[in-house]
């Protein structure tokens, strides 16, 4: 190949691996996954010597020894863990020769540009899990609370949705979101003195509750991604009293 023929395959090899990869940060993926997806892409299209360094807001790159560097910004991160794998899966396709570069390119951007669930599919979601994991974590089949949490557990995702859209940051969505979910369950427990405050935010609380970056964040601990890990751990942690903070603001002031 000539050098321009050169130039612009490493730019398309680049464009492909630092779309997969910003593509599985934005699903929740381990950095190491992310990076391993990323080599395999590269190392399978015929470059020798691919670099990769992931964050959880920026993805660097670097090809021909490090002549060639760039980077992609990842600026929403949520829990998509189906992204992850047709991601990840059309880096396996590649390297078992099923497809080929054009072909990966192709079917990459079709995966970013895939619509996702609907809010009302989501929002449902939210309330069947809300009254489920208010039955595992209480060990409490009554009957009155398990509609509540799930009223609760899906107005309060749909308000932590519907926030998130005027606001970039995180954390004050979920604090909204914990003070509608406190609101709620005191109305209901007003309502009907039978349905128990606690075990309903328990369940609401779950949809959001950031169990899988806490997880991610001990992996990547684990596996030696020490600054993804801290930067995780943090950012699980600000979730955590951002929804703690909420409920308590409201059951404070509301006297529950």
């Amino acid at each position: 190949m000539s050098n321009k023929q050169t130039a612009q395959f490493y730019q398309e090899v680049l464009d492909i691996c630092l779309t997969a990869g910003r593509l599985m940060i934005e699903g929740g993926s381990e950095m190491y996954r992310v990076e391993d997806t990323m080599l395999r892409i590269a190392r399978n299209a015929g470059i020798d010597d691919p670099r990769v360094f992931a964050t959880p807001t920026c993805v660097f790159m670097s090809l021909d020894g490090g002549d060639l560097s760039q980077m992609k910004q990842i600026r929403d991160r949520n829990i998509n863990l189906e992204l992850v794998d047709r991601v990840n899966e059309l880096s396996r396709e590649f390297a078992a020769k099923k497809i080929d570069l054009p072909e990966l390119r192709e079917r990459i951007i079709k995966v970013a540009n895939a619509p996702s669930f609907p809010m009302w599919l989501q929002v449902v979601g939210a309330g069947v899990l809300s009254a489920t994991l208010m039955v595992l974590f209480m060990d409490n089949y009554d009957w009155v609370d398990f509609p509540g949490a799930a009223f609760v557990g899906a107005v309060g995702f749909w308000a932590y949705c519907e926030f998130k859209e005027y606001t970039k940051v995180r954390f004050l969505s979920e604090l909204v979101a914990a003070m509608v979910m406190g609101l709620l369950a005191v109305f209901l427990n007003y309502l009907d003195p039978k349905m128990i405050i606690d075990h309903i935010l328990v369940g609401a609380l779950m949809t959001l509750v950031p169990g899988l970056a806490l997880t991610n964040a001990l992996r990547d601990l684990f596996m030696g991604d020490l600054l993804s890990g801290i930067v995780r751990m943090c950012e699980a942690t600000l979730s955590a009293l951002a929804l703690g903070g909420g409920v308590a603001l409201v059951l404070k002031f509301m006297g529950a």
